[in-house]
């Protein structure tokens, strides 16, 4: 791997050989201009590679060779397209910028959560529309706050620090810092999907590669490819049949631990993350207030947890996922306020039904169900939910037989439908906001 980063540098450096590389030049467009950038109507990126390798081999090269490498040093962020955030090299007459040594895989440390909240925060201060929080950095943001709650504070004063020593730059030399930076997390944290070179496992590489075409099934893994079976005798295929499945659910075991693996640091940092973030809703950990009711006779803290005037430290949990907001009884209230001044209530009463329905006693459950489908999913229901065809399909063949879980694939997938976009909107409405606020001017008048 460190042979291969030395060849690929050196091939970079020598394409930005001010004599005998490719001209880097600044080109005018419509009421601007776009300095330090590779043009021509073909890349002319290829057309060095093409020239540095004939000359290495001492044959001729191809073209499609060239694109491939090109795509290849891309994607590891040595140069990028201005734009679009895909890192890879096209045949066109696209304009490219080349990526700072400082920013390259071999001179910078593996980027961590932290670095990366600091680098969106500081988008969201510099207030310029090209620099503006594409959706899923937006996303990404708000889930890092989340995760960062106790040090939010450091991470807004780090990045307020980053820009003003941004704003001494000169206007040229930010905006090509701007594009080499943004260029840098697109190969860290690429958009969504796009190839992640940083996390690809060599496991990964040997299965794609693999020419026959696999796909999964209830019963394992089954080759497309396979041609057809001579006739046998019942025993025969007995026989066959038996040792066929059993090789196919080998391979599809063997497949199964290799998705799951993950590496031990990523492990480490969620763990490290997930405990920051619930250490000081620990009793045990945290002494909590006004008493511990484990270890004193004070029952106080139990009264505030079953209080409907929720505390803003179960306010702010609330953010943290919508299971978190679900599970208590003063934040699903809110939450559906929320929703019926939105009009979208119905699939919270929905996954509410379904949640009572699996507490019924058997003999009320065929009723409750029943009562359930007409309310949601019948033709003409008073509070009809948005529902897939595959989970309506599943669920109406559920109902012949009605149980506790014949909602299961219905529910499943309006948790999924709330939790991506109303409860995210929900977290940013002036509604939540609110709640933040009141416990704060709550405290500031009692100090």
């Amino acid at each position: 791997m460190r042979e291969s980063s030395e060849a690929i540098e050196e091939i970079v450096t020598r394409i930005q050989d001010e004599t005998e590389g490719v001209p880097i030049r600044t080109v005018k467009s419509f009421l601007t201009k776009i300095p330090s950038v590779v043009t021509g109507e073909k890349a002319r990126i290829t057309q060095f590679i093409i020239v540095s390798k004939s000359l290495t081999a001492s044959l001729p090269f191809p073209v499609a060779e060239a694109m491939h490498i090109g795509s290849l040093i891309a994607a590891q962020g040595y140069f990028f397209p201005i734009s679009d955030h895909v890192l890879s090299l096209k045949d066109d007459g696209s304009f490219y910028r080349f990526q700072a040594p400082y920013f390259w895989p071999s001179n910078c440390w593996e980027p961590e959560n932290t670095d990366y909240a600091i680098y969106l925060c500081k988008r969201t201060m510099q207030n310029k529309t090209r620099l503006e929080l594409a959706d899923y950095e937006a996303e990404n943001l708000a889930r890092l706050q989340r995760a960062f709650t106790r040090k939010w504070e450091f991470i807004f004063m780090q990045a307020e620090a980053q820009v003003k020593i941004d704003r001494k730059k000169d206007r040229i030399e930010r905006k090509i810092l701007d594009s080499q930076e943004r260029a840098f997390w697109d190969v860290h944290r690429p958009v969504p999907g796009c190839v992640n070179t940083t996390e690809m496992d060599i496991r990964k590489c040997r299965r794609m590669r693999n020419p026959q075409r696999v796909k999964k099934s209830v019963y394992g893994l089954i080759d497309e490819g396979q041609s057809q079976s001579p006739v046998h005798t019942p025993s025969q295929l007995a026989r066959k049949g038996t040792k066929a499945d059993m090789e196919k659910e080998i391979v599809f075991l063997n497949s199964q631990l290799d998705r799951h693996c993950m590496k031990v640091s990523k492990v480490a940092e969620s763990l490290m993350s997930y405990t920051e973030q619930y250490q000081e809703y620990d009793p045990f950990v945290m002494s909590p207030e006004p008493s511990n009711p484990w270890t004193s006779d004070d029952l106080s803290f139990w009264d505030l947890e079953a209080s409907k005037d929720p505390s803003q430290q179960r306010v702010r949990k609330w953010g943290f996922s919508l299971d978190e907001a679900l599970k208590d009884p003063a934040g699903r209230d809110q939450f559906l306020k929320f929703l019926q001044s939105e009009f979208s209530s119905e699939n919270l009463q929905f996954w509410l039904a379904v949640q009572d329905l699996k507490r019924q006693p058997l003999e009320n459950v065929a009723e409750r169900a029943q009562e359930i489908w007409t309310e949601f999913l019948a033709e003409g229901a008073s509070s009809a939910i948005n529902l897939d065809s595959h989970s309506y399909e599943r669920t109406s063949a559920n109902l012949k037989d009605p149980g506790r879980y014949s909602y299961e694939d219905a529910q499943d997938h309006i948790y999924k439908l709330m939790k991506s976009d109303s409860y995210t909107r929900y977290l940013r409405s002036n509604a939540y906001q609110e709640l933040l606020m009141a416990w704060k001017k709550v405290c500031v008048t009692l100090c």
